[in-house]
C-alpha cells in the first residue's frame, strides 16, 4: 500500500496536468532532507493558470480530506508554496520557474515518475 505522502503527490500530479501545468516534475528529497519526503514542482503559462492550478490541487486533496498545513505566495504572484507536510508542491509562472531554478538547487533528489508511486 502507498504511503500517504504519494497519495498526495498522485493526487497532486493528476490535479496539475488536469489544469494542463507545464514540465510537471516530482523530486524525492527524503533521504537529503527533513524538510519533506517530495517536491512537486510544476508551472503556468499566465497567472490565471497558476491560480487554477493551485484551485484544482486544493479541490482534489480536499476530497480526501487532505489540507495544506500552510500555503505562502500572493495568488497573482509568479510562485506559489503549498505545504502538505511530507509533500510541498510549488506552482510556478514560467519566469519565476526559471529566475528561482529549484531542480538546480535540489539535483541531489531523485527525479521520479509518477507511475513509479
Amino acid at each position: 500500500m502507498a504511503n500517504r505522502a504519494d497519495e498526495i503527490v498522485k493526487i497532486a500530479y493528476k490535479a496539475l496536468d488536469d489544469k494542463k501545468a507545464e514540465d510537471i516534475k516530482i523530486i524525492d528529497i527524503g533521504d537529503i532532507s527533513v524538510i519533506a519526503d517530495y517536491f512537486v514542482i510544476a508551472d503556468g503559462t499566465n497567472s490565471s493558470q497558476v491560480e487554477a492550478m493551485v484551485d484544482q490541487v486544493t479541490d482534489e486533496l480536499a476530497k480526501q480530506g487532505i489540507h495544506p498545513a500552510r500555503v505562502e505566495g500572493i495568488r497573482s504572484s509568479g510562485w506559489i508554496l503549498m505545504d502538505f507536510n511530507d509533500v510541498v508542491i510549488h506552482i510556478f509562472s514560467k519566469e519565476d520557474r526559471l529566475f528561482y531554478d529549484l531542480e538546480r538547487i535540489w539535483r541531489d533528489g531523485k527525479v521520479v515518475e509518477p507511475e513509479s508511486l
